[in-house]
């Protein structure tokens, strides 16, 4: 009689842990727990939206809250100002565009002062680049954008354009009207002069 219970009792464990077992469809556990892959997997895509002519704030949110959760911005006039307040920025530019992208993809917004028009193109300040060994035309570009283009061990100097001798305090105020080296001229490590104008002076 033992030995009749004993093994009743070993058919229903049997029984019981094969209900439970993964990819079972009465298992009770949570979807996807089979190991196919669920609808929200990372890689899917969606629709980006034009966020050109909004507000930071409001283009950032309505990117992430589209399924796009990087989110860069730079200053579009080229003068590498930070953006702190995000409700005093507008967008001039987006890449990608809007349409249909993959969600991983990294959205930079071109963004000036609300108070700004946006510069011609819609962005006048994506980093500048050249091929190795020879200058980047920095002309035009604030300090601060032209000292980030350069190698980080690079000799700088920036001196007045109008010859009074100005002290370039908040290089952001300030833009590149000539280099030394010239754009496309040679460069590996040489020392750099920047000569600049304080932003809305002629060169």
């Amino acid at each position: 009689m033992r030995m009749i219970t004993a093994a009743a009792g070993a058919a229903l464990l049997v029984t019981a842990l094969a209900a439970c077992a993964p990819g079972d469809a009465g298992s009770g556990g949570p979807p996807g727990a089979s190991g196919a892959p669920s609808a929200g997997a990372s890689g899917g895509r969606a629709d980006l939206p034009d966020l050109v002519g909004k507000g930071l704030q409001a283009a950032e949110d309505r990117a992430r809250a589209a399924g796009f959760p990087a989110v860069t911005t730079h200053d579009a006039t080229g003068r590498g100002r930070l953006q702190v307040l995000h409700r005093d920025w507008k967008v001039c530019a987006q890449a990608p565009g809007h349409g249909r992208r993959a969600t991983s993809v990294r959205v930079d917004l071109a963004v000036v002062k609300i108070s700004e028009d946006c510069p011609p193109g819609g962005d006048a300040g994506a980093p500048p680049s050249a091929p190795a060994g020879t200058m980047p035309d920095l002309v035009g570009k604030g300090v601060r954008v032209a000292r980030r283009a350069l190698p980080s061990d690079t000799s700088i100097t920036v001196k007045d354009g109008t010859g009074d001798g100005r002290l370039i305090i908040v290089d952001t105020n300030w833009r590149v009207c000539a280099t030394d080296p010239a754009p496309g001229a040679p460069f590996d490590g040489e020392p750099v002069t920047l000569t600049a104008v304080k932003t809305g002076e002629d060169c």
